[in-house]
């Protein structure tokens, strides 16, 4: 949570169920046997979900004005079929910072949805440019890795770029607070918007 008093650190999901987190842990044990264990910052399980849209410090007082401009832009917004699959890095392997597991639909309608509320959250959040959508979920934080390191962790996501981890019909869009903590982020639901 900030310091400031009114503000809060929130961000727009949607939630992954439990047997495609049981398989992400899976893919979490196998990746770190072998790899050093302090370059990399594990997510935790219930930290797991699908960003739609980080939107930073929020002021409350402006939260019910936001959740309202989500409702309206979730209304009408089919439920999604998604499937989590295959396991890459951002950037790239060569200098690898965020480790995830891929989520998409053959429709296209996450990114249309992704789209939509990115638009609807613009006069919520504070400004900042934003990479081009690749649904995912992080698994991992690469504080630094030295070569050999990187290319023993490339050859493992070589390895897994054809993994599936299930698929699920997503049936509601989150609101979610992210409290900083010292052991790391706490995440509540403020609201939650249904899709169709």
């Amino acid at each position: 949570m900030s310091n400031e008093a009114g503000i809060i650190r929130a961000f727009v999901s949607i939630a992954i169920p439990e047997g495609v987190k049981d398989e992400i842990e899976r893919v979490q044990g196998a990746l770190r046997r072998g790899l050093p264990e302090k370059p990399l910052r594990w997510t935790k399980r219930d930290q797991f979900h699908l960003t739609l849209k980080f939107l930073g410090n929020v002021e409350t007082g402006r939260v019910p004005e936001l959740s309202e401009a989500l409702r309206n832009s979730c209304a009408g917004i089919a439920a999604l079929k998604l499937r989590a699959e295959r396991v890459g890095c951002f950037p790239g392997p060569r200098h690898p910072r965020v480790l995830w597991v891929g989520v998409r639909d053959d429709a296209e309608q996450l990114a249309e949805l992704q789209s939509g509320i990115a638009a609807t959250c613009g006069t919520f959040c504070e400004a900042r440019a934003d990479k081009p959508f690749t649904g995912h979920v992080t698994i991992a934080r690469v504080n630094e890795l030295k070569r050999p390191q990187a290319e023993a962790l490339a050859g493992r996501l070589r390895e897994l770029t054809e993994r599936r981890f299930g698929q699920w019909t997503a049936r509601e869009v989150r609101l979610m607070r992210s409290e900083l903590t010292p052991s790391g982020a706490v995440h509540s639901v403020l609201e939650v918007f249904p899709l169709v």
